[in-house]
């Protein structure tokens, strides 16, 4: 079981609103918001499709290069030791920190 849908390279997740009674979502990994509704679950997955289109065909409309959901960079804050230690980790292992985080992460899912 997921709460997460996938349409044309757009990732969503689902979850419902107790007070309006109504499933609620939203495009992750991106800036852009695009949020659907539905009442039901079996109307969930259309109307997260009819949301990346519509959002497809606003940026058409407007001339604004679409975003993509995760673009494959991101900013993390971490403790200034921690830091360290893995910038010098990753130059003992002769390699960048970002390959070394990369890895790290891989290694961790």
């Amino acid at each position: 079981m997921s709460n997460v849908l996938s349409y044309r390279g757009y990732y969503a997740t689902v979850e419902f609103d107790s007070e309006e009674k109504l499933l609620c979502g939203s495009v992750v990994g991106m800036n852009d918001g695009v949020y659907f509704e539905a009442e039901t679950a079996s109307e969930v997955e259309g109307a997260f499709h009819e949301a990346v289109d519509d959002y497809l065909a606003f940026c058409k409309e407007k001339g604004k290069q679409p975003e993509k959901s995760y673009k494959g960079s991101f900013n993390v804050r971490i403790n200034p030791d921690l830091h360290r230690a893995a910038a010098l980790a990753a130059a003992m292992r002769k390699e960048s920190l970002n390959q070394f985080v990369a890895d790290a992460i891989a290694a961790a899912l």
